[in-house]
């Protein structure tokens, strides 16, 4: 690659090879250190940590969606002239990638325990060299602008050193505690999960209704349950205090059926009287909301099954009995002993284990947990504010709010290998607990103690809630701190933003006093053609690496990033790819026409400023239009209107009108006007391949290469920026007309079936001296456009006889029909027109007789209105009248 073009390349190949630009393109701003942050030291600083994938596996499509929208605001933020800096990494996963590692020793035969702990966590990094390094050539494949030398892990020592920091802080503050609570438990892996593992499924259960039996042989108080093998941890039934019908009742004694014990009758307010019987079993242990209301009871605690969901001794006789097992044998005990009262099919909602498919068990355990009300409390008086973080789009906002004033304490343990582990040691002599950053074994004061370290680790979200700021080298203060934090903006899908987004703000705010990133992009999933959410079981999943093999990097980039609306998900529509890869095919071959009309000309004669033709102003100013609005739309992160803006002035300003247009300088006599046009044609392409390189960066750098430019890559050149002098809104109506006038023959053509190849006679006649002007100022166009044998101009014209006819705004057209057309035909397409006209002057009357619109729409709008019902009243007219002329 030269360092600059200073004239326009001899030649491009025929066809675009998606594959060669991508495998040039990248290899080469890598190794030029192209995104490498810091290079800009007196610029603003623009930020963005990327969301860290897992290293379970291959990236998916959604993946694809998340980057490629970072990907575009940085490239943009890059060509601004800001220093750019994203950054890349990976999420250790725990569960996640235990659970692979697991399966795929299985395959051999082994097990965790048959490894030992040091040996197993050894094929855990060996995995996750595999996937971090396949993560990083899928970030290649999709073009991402990353910059490598700050790549971050999760498990990294200075993240490492992080978490501990944190840990510790937290825990000297009050905000760490270890305690009972009921958690989720995955009974395969024998690990707590946090509430994202959790998946919810839909399943067909069933209704127990049960009898339990009074102490004092008065009568028996009906429950129901979905798990009536948790009947055998229950240690009371409560009712609403106000609820009459057990008024008599509280404080009196039940007998548990089968296993015997008296549990009392007790008043709680989180009894909803109105449902079912009114009471409700409390198995304390097996059961969140029963958890609590046992605290306020202080109700004992029985936990009846093991951390592999088989039941213990608590449950007596059932004892062994896997927990599916044992709801079989319970419910034909219960049937047998008669206060088994009635079965009802039920359809609930119940949680799996996203990782193992097992049913999650509500189960009472000693954990780790983070207090989350006091860091809760200072996030939402930052909402409150004005001073927090910018929601986009911004409902979301009210999400956030919801949850975090709502937030309950925060299990952190997870009983596994594979992950940080928690800094807390136990005296096995005393009992007591040292929670430090540094290991205390090592201290000469500790010589002599028996010390043990916590089996467990963190969950994954405790160091990923670190990221934005443990990335930049905190808790040094470090200069890319200083400089970087906190970031610009995350993007991420909707469906994080309790477990991750919040505890960033939470942890960032505690640790930083500062929120964590000033914008939050949520973006929705994408979803298979048919609106379901991508799945290994329903097989419809999409390899982001399958679509660029297919159609390239860019096609792909430019359909997921234009298909994206803020907060809403979106479809994957193979035919959606290759309609981008056909635009991409445009690009292409429009530039390579524009490049065979440039050879040999320089970017020292590239000079817009002089007098120009009424095309050449109308390019110019659709080209500065378009600046301002895409600069807008991403400054917005409207990616989907970005794409419509720059699809429209690609495909039908540049590529269907104005290079139409050029080719009357590049292929007439006037040497003056075609150096106009190739300055004009030049810049403008110029620009076209600056605004479009963000969403396509592997064409745009291709085609600008082969451009006269100044500067050795596209990737840093400047933004185009809006220009007020090239504003032309008389160059905008003379255009207008101009296409106006192409439309219309060309449509009466079509109508006629009269071949673009068949010259024919033209009339038009203006009505006004400015509109006739400039008609006969851009004749020329009109006549080569129009494929005319003759043709004529002025305010008297009038139409001949036996003429088809077109009403423009400005003017009217009659093209003489001598054996082109029957009237008959022109009748009915007139008759077809003025019904069409009827409706709209319709439409603009009822609008403007409409009281609400008139009071409520601004005034430049009702003045639009009341033009289009001119405009449309005018044509109607003159379209009656050419027929009555027709029928004679």
């Amino acid at each position: 690659m030269s360092e600059e073009k200073k004239s326009a390349a001899t030649e491009m190949p025929t066809t675009y090879d998606p594959k060669a630009a991508e495998d040039k393109w990248y290899s080469t701003w890598m190794e030029r250190g192209y995104f490498k942050a810091g290079q800009r030291k007196d610029a603003e600083p623009y930020t963005i940590v990327i969301p860290p994938p897992n290293v379970t596996g291959m990236l998916h499509i959604g993946h694809a969606l998340d980057f490629t929208l970072q990907d575009i605001l940085i490239r943009t933020k890059r060509m601004q002239g800001y220093d750019a800096l994203w950054l890349p990494g990976s999420d250790h996963a725990g569960i996640a990638t235990q659970t692979k590692v697991e399966q795929k020793l299985r395959e051999e035969g082994l097990t965790r325990y048959d490894l030992g702990r040091e040996k197993f966590l050894e094929k855990v990094w060996d995995w996750k060299d595999q996937y971090a390094t396949t993560i990083r050539q899928q970030w290649g494949k999709m073009g991402l602008s990353l910059d490598y030398s700050r790549e971050r892990f999760t498990l990294d020592e200075g993240l490492s050193q992080a978490v501990r920091k944190v840990f510790v802080q937290l825990y000297e503050k009050g905000l760490i505690y270890r305690g009972k609570r009921i958690i989720n438990w995955d009974p395969v892996n024998r690990t707590a999960l946090s509430d994202i593992e959790v998946e919810y499924k839909e399943v067909q259960g069933h209704l127990y209704h049960l009898r339990y039996p009074l102490k004092d042989g008065s009568g028996y108080v009906t429950v129901a349950t979905t798990r009536p093998e948790t009947m055998l941890g229950d240690t009371a039934v409560a009712v609403h205090p106000k609820d009459e019908r057990y008024a008599d009742m509280i404080g009196k004694v039940l007998v548990l059926p089968i296993i015997g014990r008296e549990i009392p009758i007790i008043a709680d307010d989180y009894v909803d009287k109105e449902f079912g019987s009114g009471a409700v079993k409390i198995t304390p242990a097996h059961d969140p909301n029963d958890f609590e209301v046992g605290l306020r009871h202080d109700l004992p605690q029985i936990t009846v099954m093991d951390e592999s969901g088989t039941m213990n001794a608590e449950a007596g006789k059932y004892q062994g009995l896997d927990r599916s097992d044992c709801r079989k044998q319970i419910v034909a005990d219960l049937k047998e002993q008669g206060v088994l009262i009635n079965i009802e099919d039920h359809t609930h909602q119940v949680g799996h284990s996203e990782r193992t498919g097992a049913v999650v068990e509500p189960y009472l355990s000693t954990q780790w947990f983070v207090e989350m009300k006091p860091l809760a409390e200072r996030a939402i008086q930052k909402q409150q504010s004005g001073e927090g973080v910018n929601f986009v789009p911004d409902r979301f906002e009210k999400t956030y709010l919801n949850w975090i004033e709502n937030v309950r304490d925060w299990c952190i343990s997870r009983q596994l290998w594979w992950g940080h582990r928690i800094p807390a040691w136990y005296d096995e002599e005393t009992g007591e607990i040292i929670v430090s950053a540094e290991d205390p074994t090592t201290l000469p004061e500790n010589a002599g103690r028996k010390l043990r370290q916590d089996e467990d680790v963190l969950d994954t979200w405790f160091s990923s809630g670190l990221w934005p700021f443990s990335t930049l080298g905190w808790p040094e203060d470090t200069e890319d701190l200083q400089r970087y934090y906190p970031t610009s903006v995350l993007v991420t899908g909707y469906d994080i933003i309790y477990f991750w987004v919040a505890r960033m703000i939470f942890t960032a705010l505690e640790f930083t006093d500062e929120i964590p990133f000033k914008d939050v992009l949520m973006h929705g999933l994408v979803r298979d053609a048919d609106g379901r959410k991508m799945s290994k079981s329903l097989g419809n999943g999409v390899d982001p690496l399958d679509v660029i093999e297919k159609y390239g990097a860019d096609a792909m980039r430019y359909m997921i990033s234009t298909s994206s609306t803020p907060g809403q998900d979106l479809r994957f529509r193979w035919e959606r790819v290759e309609q981008a890869r056909n635009f991409a095919n445009k690009i292409w071959n429009a530039s390579r026409f524009a490049l065979m009309n440039l050879e040999g000309f320089t970017y020292e004669e590239r000079d817009i400023s002089g007098e120009l033709g009424t095309a050449d102003y109308w390019i110019l100013h659709r080209l500065n239009e378009t600046s301002r609005d895409i600069t807008r739309l991403i400054e917005a992160y409207e990616f989907g209107e970005t794409g419509r803006v720059l699809y429209n002035f690609i495909w039908d300003d540049l590529c269907d009108w104005y290079i139409e247009f050029a080719k009357l300088s590049f292929y007439g006599e006037d040497p003056v006007a075609k150096k106009k046009t190739q300055s004009v044609l030049a810049y403008v392409l110029d620009q076209t391949m600056r605004l479009i390189h963000p969403f396509m960066p592997y064409i745009s750098e291709e085609i600008w290469q082969h451009l006269p430019h100044e500067g050795e890559t596209i990737t840093l050149a400047s933004w185009p920026v809006y220009d007020p002098a090239l504003e032309n809104p008389e160059a905008v109506a003379e255009m207008n007309l101009l296409m106006d006038t192409i439309r219309a023959v060309r449509n009466i053509r079509a109508e006629v079936n009269v071949p673009m190849s068949k010259k024919i006679e033209l009339m038009v006649k203006a009505n006004s001296a400015e509109t006739s002007s400039i008609i006969q100022r851009n004749s020329h166009y009109i006549k080569r456009f129009c494929n005319t044998s003759e043709f004529d101009s002025g305010l008297d014209l009038s139409s001949p006889d036996k003429a088809m006819t077109a009403i423009i705004t400005g003017a009217e057209l009659y093209l003489p029909l001598a054996g082109l057309i029957d009237i008959e035909q022109e009748v009915a397409r007139l008759e077809k027109e003025l019904q069409n006209l009827e409706g709209e002057v319709l439409r603009v009357e009822k609008k403007l007789a409409n009281e609400g619109f008139v009071a409520k729409a601004p005034a430049k709008v009702i003045e639009e209105e009341r033009a289009k019902q001119a405009d449309y009243s005018d044509k109607r007219d003159k379209v009656i009248a050419r027929i009555k002329e027709l029928k004679g």
